[in-house]
């Protein structure tokens, strides 16, 4: 089967195995293990931050940047299809006691204004008191939509303005680096906390790093243990991530590419609709006419493809390090025949 479904399913290459098996570990809880260690600060010293927290998943990166921003009874700005928001859990509410204002942005992605307009004012106490906003880079409801660096300057401009932190959820942070070329250090100077996943374009099995402050990362190890997320020997996944650094990133624009030309095929064909502007390695399309999402989910199984129905009208199809020039050929010739 060619899976793209999402860039979750990768799987380690020989040589991210052949690191894995040689990594130095230790006890991570005591701060013991080598590669963990490395990791961090590799993470860290690429987007500009003072330190970093290896952690399984983004989804607990996230949760812990909000526990750690926030006290109960607080409200958090952030898109109304951002991942903090949809796909984790009510986490939120379950684990930090927060409040969501939600927006409707322009594919994922909020601005200054709507930021400034958004926030409550303090000194009414009928209202929760606004903490922190998110950010979602790139957003993936929204096809992998990129914000403008600019963007981020001003609503970094914003919450200083009112004292409230700034949280990026960079699940797929590095596609939007190598679609805009930019410099991921600059990233630490806009933001007061940053989650990296390395499991989705990056192709390793496990793990995100969240980066911050070092005040901050003390206090996010702390609810790390908290949540469960303490690891010990865990030097073998993180090796994976170093692995993941050193020869992974610059090859993204493939996977650009690739999904370029799957929103091309798919435009053609009566039964797609509107389709959201392929930036990067995320391709979201309506289905409308003689299929519906499930059917037409159905249908690209049964000629060997997985895809995913993400909504009650449209269908993602999602490319990653584990797909070649010739199953994208393979792809196309099949939505060419539908």
């Amino acid at each position: 089967m060619i899976d793209l479904r999402s860039d979750t399913v990768t799987r380690p290459s020989p040589g991210m195995l052949e690191a894995m098996m040689h990594a130095s570990v230790g006890d991570d809880v005591f701060g013991e293990d080598e590669t963990i260690n490395r990791l961090e600060a590799r993470v860290a010293d690429t987007f500009g931050m003072e330190a970093g927290l290896f952690c399984p998943s983004g989804t607990m990166t996230n949760q812990i940047a909000i526990k750690c921003h926030t006290q109960p009874g607080d409200e958090i700005i952030c898109d109304q299809l951002s991942h903090i928001y949809q796909y984790e859990g009510g986490g939120i509410g379950f684990n930090a006691g927060c409040s969501v204002k939600l927006l409707n942005g322009d594919r994922g992605r909020i601005t200054a204004s709507m930021v400034a307009q958004a926030i409550n004012n303090p000194s009414d106490v009928h209202k929760a008191y606004t903490s922190l906003v998110s950010l979602e880079n790139t957003a993936n409801r929204g096809g992998g939509a990129c914000y403008d660096f600019a963007e981020f300057h001003n609503i970094k401009q914003v919450c200083q303005e009112h004292k409230l932190k700034l949280h990026l959820d960079g699940a797929r942070i590095f596609n939007a680096v190598v679609a805009n070329q930019e410099q991921p250090a600059a990233y630490g100077e806009v933001f007061d906390s940053i989650s990296v996943c390395l499991s989705k374009g990056l192709g390793t099995p496990v793990g995100s790093v969240l980066a911050g402050n070092k005040d901050f990362i003390r206090k996010a190890r702390r609810i790390r243990k908290i949540f469960g997320g303490g690891m010990r020997q865990a030097g073998y996944l993180a090796a994976a991530g170093i692995y993941a650094l050193d020869n992974n990133i610059e090859r993204l624009e493939e996977d650009h590419r690739y999904a370029q030309q799957l929103g091309e095929a798919l435009v053609k064909k009566d039964f797609t609709g509107e389709m959201l502007p392929v930036e990067t390695n995320i391709v979201i399309f309506e289905v409308k006419g003689r299929f519906t999402p499930k059917e037409l989910v159905a249908t690209l199984q049964e000629n060997g493809i997985l895809s995913i129905a993400i909504a009650g009208t449209q269908v993602r199809l999602v490319t990653h390090l584990d797909i070649s020039k010739e199953m994208i050929e393979e792809v196309i010739q099949v939505i060419e025949r539908l």
